[in-house]
């Protein structure tokens, strides 16, 4: 069954994008009607196959066609042209999908609709600030502003995981330690000291019986890889696992200072990006809603973009959220007070970004030596248990 991309609107206004599987345009229409839903667009997605193997890598070759766009329009290089020059540096789907959309651009459609048609490869800001350019005229910047925007997410992104990298080899590393501790060491001693007759040390006879007990119940512990990989799943791919995932990450002691600063970082980079482009602070806003992957944080801005509807500053707006730190609300009023709210917001941005980036390292350097004194507990526990026992018996034998 092939794969659309829809536009349409609901019940309140509010304009929604997606990809349904469905047997025919006019089928997934009439289903997207029954819901209340107002249908603007249906179209077949080659993007939507992009999208559910889209990687780190055609993340990468989507910022190599937005730097050679950004770097050919300039030069006064037609779009259609400029696009069919930019699929060069790609391949795959992503140049499929650029294939498809300079025959949009030929057949009369805005560039921001035709890439609108792939929301795997062209993200809601991608394609709101595209489409900001074409309202003001200046779609050359609107590519600049979008290179420089993706460079900094994936710089942002590579530093948090280098950070990551060194505590997660090590708690492989000691897990692996244990398992062999628990599996193969500790059952050379068990018909030792279970037919010593001497009465076990406390610590021992716990030793054992943990170990007795992977033993014999050890084809559970293969279940235990699948629910995690399950729960992980749910997590990542329904609306209600993405939501606990988010609750809880923002009820963590640790995490959540991180969560917010991430969550800030993100919300005043989209939304000072978009008004850089042109944009008027509500389209900005909604832009911003349909860009955030959290569903926490979608949920507040759709709060934030409501009051700033209804008259209330923005600033005041932020101020209400336990999303955001008091910061945002701070710089944002700054901004407002100076006729500058972009420039503060990009200010905010930076800001949290390197807050976030320190708050990583932070948790990761507290990471390491946790886990060195975790798994050297374990190993000291089981290794004076043992020595325990032995002098136990040794100390028997001799009376």
């Amino acid at each position: 069954m092939p794969t659309f991309a829809y536009q349409a609107v609901n019940g309140a206004g509010k304009r929604l994008r997606g990809l349904e599987d469905a047997s025919s345009p006019g089928a997934l229409s009439r289903a997207l009607e029954e819901r209340g839903l107002l249908v603007l667009d249906v179209s077949e997605s080659s993007g939507a196959a992009a999208g559910r193997g889209f990687k780190f890598g055609r993340k990468r070759e989507v910022l190599e066609v937005t730097r050679a766009m950004a770097a050919l329009l300039p030069v006064g290089m037609p779009l259609a042209q400029a696009l069919n020059a930019a699929s060069g540096v790609t391949s795959g789907e992503v140049r499929d999908a650029l294939g498809q959309v300079r025959s949009r651009v030929e057949r009369g459609e805005t560039l921001s609709t035709a890439l609108d048609a792939f929301p795997a490869l062209f993200s809601p800001l991608y394609v709101g600030l595209v489409r900001a350019g074409e309202r003001s005229g200046d779609v050359d910047n609107a590519f600049a502003r979008l290179s420089d925007q993706l460079e900094r997410d994936e710089a942002l992104r590579g530093r948090i995981i280098s950070a990551a990298i060194y505590p997660l080899l090590l708690a492989c590393a000691g897990t692996v330690a244990v398992t062999v501790l628990l599996f193969f060491v500790l059952p050379r001693f068990v018909t030792l000291l279970a037919g010593s007759g001497a009465t076990l040390p406390a610590s021992t006879r716990l030793l054992l019986s943990v170990s007795t007990g992977l033993h014999r119940f050890w084809p559970i512990l293969f279940l235990v890889p699948l629910a995690i990989a399950a729960v992980a799943a749910w997590a990542r791919n329904t609306e209600d696992g993405r939501r606990t995932l988010s609750a809880s990450l923002l009820a963590l002691p640790l995490v959540k200072t991180l969560r917010q600063y991430a969550l800030a970082a993100r919300f005043a980079r989209l939304v000072g990006v978009l008004l850089g482009g042109g944009a008027p602070l509500l389209t900005a806003l909604d832009d911003t809603i349909d860009s955030i992957g959290d569903p926490v944080a979608r949920d507040d801005a759709e709060r934030i973009r409501m009051r700033v509807r209804e008259g209330v500053s923005l600033r005041a707006a932020v101020a209400e959220s336990a999303v955001y730190p008091p910061l945002l609300a701070q710089l944002i009023g700054v901004g407002e007070d100076a006729g500058q709210l972009r420039t503060f917001l990009l200010k905010a941005a930076e800001i949290f970004e390197e807050r976030t980036e320190r708050a990583t390292q932070r948790l990761a350097a507290l990471a390491e030596p946790a886990m060195i004194v975790m798994f050297g507990a374990i190993v000291a526990f089981v290794a004076l248990s043992l020595l325990q026992a032995i002098y136990g018996i040794n100390a028997n034998s001799f009376k």
